[in-house]
């Protein structure tokens, strides 16, 4: 028979192990990333490798900072931001927290790509961000409808008037910028330069308003639209052209003579995240080539990990190949940090253009 004592010692330590069993359950990653970036087969492979639950919120650029500056970096343990949304917001609101990088296994990553993201989201000599998936803004165009569309500019062509889009976002202004011969990012610095230039950027875009059938906003809104023939050249992702050709040939995604505007997201961890260890193994299971290859077909983009590009399907290889000539690549305008205020001074100019003053 137990004595009282022998009985409180096992019923503590089996309550122990009921807690401890809980715990282990319980443990949740709580990930803020954009769509197709998480698809369930690989959330299930690392649930049942590590036993961390992953919950998933979709979000955007846009988004991703309001949250966090809402509730001053928490409410998620890893979030998906593009490399350029990174040191502006982290040196106004302080939103994320360093990267432990002893955590990270580097040698998963193109060197080159994590190097380049590492620099451009350094504050203060601390690094908020390593890259994961990486593409384009561009021309998504039916070359058979609008054959003569090569840059940004043709998206006003009187010719295509009512059948082109294009976001009322940021990437519209920068593009445009460059099509017409200025360079925003050398302006970023010079906070009066960049107004003065963003309201010429303005200007373009309000006389071209005439030309857009809709300002798109969502993904499946602008494919639909070019599947139906409503929309004939857009400024779109890659992915989306991408996408679309394989369902129609004569729909191709194009880099601008201008340049494609390129992008990376990247892994960064919110200020008060509670579950570091849960997204450093996150970030080291998605950059396993055979995982990233898996997560890059999903989301229809090439990823930062080295070695997943060998693993990807042909199809994608070969729209690649034809959407950037090596000229094409050299010449996208990659997207650096963006400076405190650059996007309050872009904010006025899109709020008028979408107000149709």
């Amino acid at each position: 028979m137990l004595t009282k004592r022998a009985g409180l010692k096992l019923a503590t330590a089996f309550a122990a192990l009921m807690i401890a069993g809980t715990a282990q359950a319980a443990e949740k990653l709580r990930l803020l990333t954009w769509a197709d970036y998480a698809p369930k087969e690989v959330v299930d492979q690392f649930t049942k490798e590590t036993g961390i639950e992953v919950e998933i919120t979709l979000s955007n650029n846009e988004e991703m900072i309001s949250k966090l500056r809402a509730t001053q970096g928490a409410g998620f343990d890893l979030v998906q931001p593009s490399q350029d949304r990174i040191a502006g917001p982290q040196t106004e609101f302080g939103i994320y927290k360093p990267l432990d990088l002893s955590k990270i296994r580097s040698d998963q990553f193109i060197a080159s790509m994590l190097e380049s993201t590492k620099k451009n989201t350094t504050v203060d000599g601390k690094v908020y961000g390593v890259p994961h998936i990486w593409g384009t803004d561009g021309l998504v165009v039916n070359t058979k409808a609008a054959p003569k569309v090569a840059d940004y500019n043709d998206l006003c062509d009187p010719a295509l008037a009512g059948k082109t889009s294009f976001r009322s976002k940021r990437p519209a202004l920068i593009a445009f910028a460059f099509a017409n011969g200025m360079n925003p990012f050398a302006s970023y610095g010079d906070a009066k330069a960049y107004a003065a230039m963003m309201e010429k950027v303005g200007a373009k875009l309000a006389e071209c308003k005439k030309n857009v059938k809709f300002f798109w906003d969502g993904k499946d809104q602008l494919l639909n639209a070019l599947r139906s023939g409503e929309i004939v050249a857009a400024m779109a992702w890659d992915t989306g052209g991408w996408k679309l050709n394989s369902e129609n040939a004569d729909i191709k995604f194009i880099a601008p003579k201008s340049g494609a505007l390129g992008w990376v997201d990247t892994f960064a961890i919110p200020a008060k995240g509670r579950n570091d260890e849960a997204a450093y193994k996150w970030i080291n299971f998605n950059m396993r080539p055979e995982i990233a290859a898996k997560v890059a077909a999903s989301a229809g983009n090439f990823t930062a990990s080295n070695g997943a590009d060998k693993l990807m399907q042909g199809k994608l290889k070969d729209q690649f190949a034809d959407s950037f000539p090596k000229t094409a690549i050299d010449n996208i305008k990659w997207y650096p940090a963006v400076p405190a205020g650059i996007e309050e001074i872009e904010g006025k100019v899109l709020d008028r253009l979408k107000a149709g003053s």
